[in-house]
């Protein structure tokens, strides 16, 4: 849809859009706000102003909108309205080894044991041994650095989500 449509829509329409791309509602909020935006460079850029903006429950409200990637059984049922596109984002896992989708699996566990909250990683073009070696890096991290790492992760995942809503 162009930005034109998308200001256009209800608000409940912009809304659901918006909580599709990033799942804190103080974004949502703040986004809502800043409606009508004149091009889709404003609305990028009020994006990145607002999640930037946003605080540590925020972010970790928005991870808990992602499934664990690689675990598309999750994706159908409880991420239905973003199904379609955290499947293209993290398509590499379906083609991977048993081997390796098995190793992200546990990695997956450490890491939510460890930090508390999922492994985001902005999956788009990422092979699953590459997730695999950035999920093994990254719990390396103390916890309030891995927690900065993700938001700026899901900063990504949110612009390219936006990105493909208005195409």
């Amino acid at each position: 849809m162009t930005i034109t449509t998308f200001n256009t829509l209800s608000q409940h329409e912009r809304q659901k859009n918006l909580f599709n791309c990033c799942g804190a509602t103080r974004w949502v909020k703040k986004m809502m706000q800043a409606f009508p935006f004149e091009n889709k460079e404003a609305l990028l850029n009020a994006a990145k102003k607002n999640w930037q903006a946003c605080s540590e429950n925020d972010w970790l409200e928005a991870f808990q909108h992602h499934p664990r990637i690689g675990d598309v059984k999750s994706l159908a049922k409880k991420y239905s309205d973003t199904a379609r596109w955290a499947k293209n984002e993290q398509g590499a896992v379906e083609a991977a080894p048993l081997k390796t989708i098995e190793a992200l699996a546990e990695g997956n566990r450490l890491y939510e044991e460890k930090f508390g909250f999922i492994f985001i990683v902005c999956a788009t073009g990422k092979s699953a041994a590459a997730m695999l070696q950035l999920l093994g890096d990254r719990l390396k991290n103390e916890r309030n650095e891995e927690l900065k790492i993700a938001a700026a992760e899901q900063e990504k995942i949110t612009e390219l989500r936006l990105q493909k809503l208005l195409t």
